[in-house]
């Protein structure tokens, strides 16, 4: 990929030198796994399950790339077509179709009246981390197709199965003061979806989770959710 500055670090190593022009290229590979692609050598990248995937998620977060992709519709030299935005908008619901899914810890559900927004992750963390005694967590199968979002506790601890319908999730985001929870190993990020209460037109509920597997990291789940099923269902 093209970048517009070389990074810094190559900076520092050719700074006596005048033309960095050939350093505006930087190489990543990509390597291909039973769990699916990723950049090789990056292991805050998550695996996708086609390319199609991993270059559209990079064109909406960088995540470990230096920049946001930029993918174009059609050769630049040409006019641009007015057919481009639906274009866009159809590379989001062919994602969505084949939708994503990886583990997480649930952490707790807390109803927050009509709060939504980063006030309603914020105000729900710390009702959760002040609750005494804590609340009992799961890890769980977090699923996000074109029907919404789809919980199963494997173990069946706490629940069986729980869907949110598309509809329903208004907003999800990682934690805004970027606490972290702590089970047994390294703390992980916590993140949350604000989905109507059953029933309700007015009263939102806050499902908190926490990045279970660092190779899926809570960030690209969000990003997915939020920019590719919520931005989707706004769209229609």
């Amino acid at each position: 990929m093209k970048v517009a500055t070389p990074p810094p670090s190559v900076l520092q190593l050719n700074k006596k030198v005048g033309d960095l022009s050939n350093e505006l290229v930087r190489h990543f590979l990509i390597e291909c796994t039973h769990k699916g692609v990723r950049l090789k050598g990056c292991p805050n990248e998550p695996y996708f399950g086609s390319l199609a995937a991993l270059v559209y998620q990079h064109s909406i977060t960088p995540l470990a790339l230096p920049c946001k992709l930029l993918i174009l519709d059609k050769d630049p030299l040409e006019e641009v077509s007015e057919m481009a935005p639906q274009t866009a908008a159809n590379s989001a619901t062919d994602l969505l179709k084949q939708g994503a899914a990886c583990n997480v810890w649930y952490l707790n559900s807390v109803e927050l009246e009509s709060l939504t927004g980063y006030q309603a992750i914020q105000k729900a963390l710390s009702l959760t981390l002040s609750q005494e005694p804590p609340p009992s967590f799961t890890v769980v199968h977090f699923k996000v197709s074109t029907q919404g979002i789809t919980l199963t506790d494997n173990q069946r601890k706490l629940f069986f199965r729980r869907h949110y319908p598309v509809n329903t999730v208004i907003f999800c985001a990682l934690d805004p003061q970027d606490r972290k929870w702590m089970k047994d190993g390294p703390s992980a990020k916590v993140f949350g979806f604000v989905a109507r209460k059953q029933g309700s037109a007015t009263d939102n509920v806050c499902h908190l989770f926490a990045q279970h597997d660092p190779e899926q990291p809570a960030s690209a789940i969000v990003n997915f959710v939020s920019k590719v099923m919520i931005a989707s269902q706004k769209k229609n």
